[in-house]
């Protein structure tokens, strides 16, 4: 259940008081964290996955003829989201935005708002494509989509038109993995720690160092923050090279504490260096 409350501009409790939303089915996607996920569908394009609702009364009588429509508006709860900021900075510019001029999840209230196109139904479950959610998101409705009243041909892009805002990454790069960076997932992959396929996503967007994504210069080569580990990488032209992986924490934090959660870390730094 999510509890949504209205505030006035000094952030007290609206007139309205709490409203009180009922999930009716969650997300089953390939992503599993935020990092790895797409912001939006077009930069999931062909990414399929489905939205099973939950077995309430009348459910399947609610979607007849749903499947008369080809696109489908999903509203959901950003689930992994914590927190709201007024001012963000969104991935395709270099100055921090009001965050209702955005699609940023950190939101008043957390809601978020995909279409999706519908490939089909069987029983509770949606098939759907071009999905941009994280696994187990919480669905609060589904609506049609509509284009001739949704499609509004007027509408503008906003500071999105801006001649200095850079195109929106699409995943047109190749991904590999050095012999050392491949020992290294393999190592972490044994005490149940996969990231070469969220990695690999995240690298497929590009490069461009950017806080959204966490990616910085490192030397001569770029690192990518991923969690707790950091990636080191080269790339050349849309070709990237995964060289190399280290611990995200320092060695004065590392070595200084004998807790177990850092135990992997410090058997990791301990084998290949920081």
């Amino acid at each position: 259940m999510a509890g949504v409350t209205e505030r006035d501009p000094a952030g007290e409790a609206g007139e309205l008081g709490a409203l009180t939303l009922r999930p009716i089915g969650v997300a089953h996607s390939p992503y599993q964290d935020r990092l790895s996920a797409p912001r939006q569908p077009r930069a999931a394009r062909g990414v399929e996955g489905t939205l099973e609702l939950f077995a309430t009364s009348g459910i399947e009588h609610a979607l007849e003829d749903l499947t008369s429509f080809r696109f489908i508006w999903v509203i959901f709860w950003f689930h992994q989201n914590k927190g709201f900021k007024p001012k963000v900075l969104p991935p395709r510019s270099q100055r921090r935005r009001g965050v209702l001029a955005t699609r940023s999840p950190y939101r008043p209230n957390p809601i978020g708002l995909s279409a999706l196109e519908l490939i089909g139904i069987e029983g509770r479950v949606l098939s759907v494509r071009d999905l941009d959610l994280i696994d187990g998101t919480p669905i609060l409705d589904i609506k049609p989509y509509v284009p001739y009243t949704d499609a509004i041909h007027s509408a503008t892009n906003g500071w999105l038109d801006s001649a200095s805002v850079p195109e929106d990454p699409i995943p047109d790069h190749e991904v590999e993995f050095a012999p050392r960076a491949l020992e290294q997932l393999a190592f972490l992959a044994a005490h149940s720690i996969v990231i070469g396929p969220q990695v690999q996503d995240v690298l497929r967007l590009g490069p461009q160092p950017h806080p959204y994504r966490r990616i910085k210069p490192n030397g001569s080569a770029w690192v990518l923050a991923y969690k707790e580990w950091r990636i080191d990488f080269t790339f050349s032209g849309r070709s990237i090279t995964v060289i190399g992986i280290h611990s995200g924490y320092r060695p004065s934090v590392l070595f200084a504490s004998t807790g177990p959660e850092l135990a992997l870390h410090r058997e990791f730094t301990e084998r290949w260096g920081g």
